[in-house]
């Protein structure tokens, strides 16, 4: 039996809503992807090895760190700017520390300005888009290990960039379904050698 009248506009409202929702969805993953290949909108490549040329050239990267407005961590980066030549391989830390006495689940997106230079930074090692979980009281250091390719130079708009900036932003998320809330003797046990490993 078809539907009409004000049934079947019903009908077809719940289901533009539920396709448009879907796509929504759908296009959160594909444009992150679609980043990550092409270095669009700042994100930097992921390489598997070092740079095998490494330049007399030089270059700065800052680093900068924020926090989603609900996320409650402490989050800075160790040294806020190096210089490395290009292609040479650089190691940074971010620090991320709990104040809260509750267990929080945290997971970094990032960029790189100016834009330009997105496809030509690459990460090595990078603790975004891992979950992170911090006990109460607990300070971590996160390493991210990286060069700047030297195809750069040969880019029109990117080789005249003297600096780039890394940013990371940590929001918080679920934490995981198997996770086991640790007691608050356990959490400072877990944060006193943390401190002593770190000093």
């Amino acid at each position: 039996m078809a539907l009409t009248g004000p049934k079947k506009t019903v009908i077809q409202l719940v289901t533009v809503v539920l396709v448009m929702g879907g796509l929504s969805w759908a296009s959160v993953p594909f444009y992150d992807w679609f980043c990550r290949v092409t270095g669009f909108g700042g994100q930097p490549g992921v390489a598997e090895t070092q740079s095998d040329e490494i330049l007399d050239q030089t270059i700065k990267v800052r680093f900068d760190a924020s926090l989603d407005r609900d996320m409650l961590w402490d989050f800075k980066p160790v040294v806020r700017e190096m210089e490395l030549r290009i292609g040479e391989t650089g190691l940074a830390f971010f620090e991320a520390y709990n104040p809260t006495d509750r267990p929080i689940a945290g997971q970094a997106s990032y960029n790189v300005t100016p834009y330009s230079a997105g496809g030509y930074f690459d990460k090595i090692q990078c603790f975004c888009f891992e979950e992170q979980v911090l006990e109460p009281g607990e300070r971590v250091q996160m390493p991210v290990t990286f060069f700047v390719d030297p195809e750069i130079i040969h880019d029109s708009d990117a080789k005249y960039v003297h600096r780039i900036t890394l940013s990371y932003t940590f929001y918080e998320i679920d934490l995981p379904e198997d996770y086991v809330v640790l007691s608050s003797e356990e959490a400072g046990t877990m944060t006193s050698r943390v401190d002593t490993e770190l000093n």
